[in-house]
């Protein structure tokens, strides 16, 4: 049975496994999913994710002592993070094992690669991949599609798991709704491109 404290607003997530843990001041938007043995405590300030974000199994999410966890729409939060007291912008995705900690802002469309650590206060800009200990940037690059994609894959997971399957991902009928839905985003992104790309050109 999942541990929830009464200060937490999870009422419009799409899954919360039963194993999480969640204390003190948090909010969960539409879309949110939290996977297996995650925990998140907020005693002091306050933790927010995002619409459509995923926290995954064995994410540790805590507040700082000046700051509180404030995560944007569509990130994953993978297994085994560790997120203290920062800033994780939209469309972000933290690999694998790595640690973002007090006062550190990831910028949208971000990736932080799998084993990075992020020291105190940290500003990654937005568009950056991220890797290493100390996590640097090492090249500029709009992730939007992928880290959307990413986020899209576990909100249809979330929703099939809510209704008690856990397979969907073996689905021949999911694999040809992924693709497209792959080629929808690349679509949107390539229009929100010209779209600047025309406003540049005007000014």
């Amino acid at each position: 049975m999942e541990k929830i404290g009464p200060e937490v607003h999870y009422e419009k997530a799409s899954f919360i496994h039963s194993s999480v843990h969640l204390y003190g001041k948090i909010l969960l938007e539409d879309g949110v999913s939290i996977w297996p043995q995650a925990v998140m405590r907020a005693e002091s300030d306050e933790i927010m994710i995002g619409r459509h974000s995923n926290i995954q199994d064995f994410v540790m999410i805590h507040v700082g002592e000046k700051t509180g966890v404030h995560i944007g729409a569509y990130c994953s939060i993978t297994h085994h993070c560790v997120i203290h007291g920062a800033t994780i912008e939209d469309n972000c995705l933290i690999g694998i094992g790595a640690r973002v900690t007090d006062a550190c802002v990831v910028g949208r469309n971000s990736i932080v690669a799998g084993g990075s650590f992020l020291k105190e206060g940290t500003i990654i800009p937005e568009n950056s991949i991220v890797v290493g200990t100390p996590g640097k940037v090492i090249r500029t690059q709009n992730n939007w599609v992928s880290n959307r994609y990413n986020a899209w894959i576990y909100q249809k997971n979330a929703l099939a798991y809510a209704q008690g399957s856990d397979r969907i991902w073996a689905d021949a009928n999911y694999q040809k709704e992924a693709e497209a839905e792959m080629q929808r985003l690349k679509n949107e992104f390539l229009k929100s491109q010209e779209a600047e790309s025309r406003g540049a050109g005007e000014d």
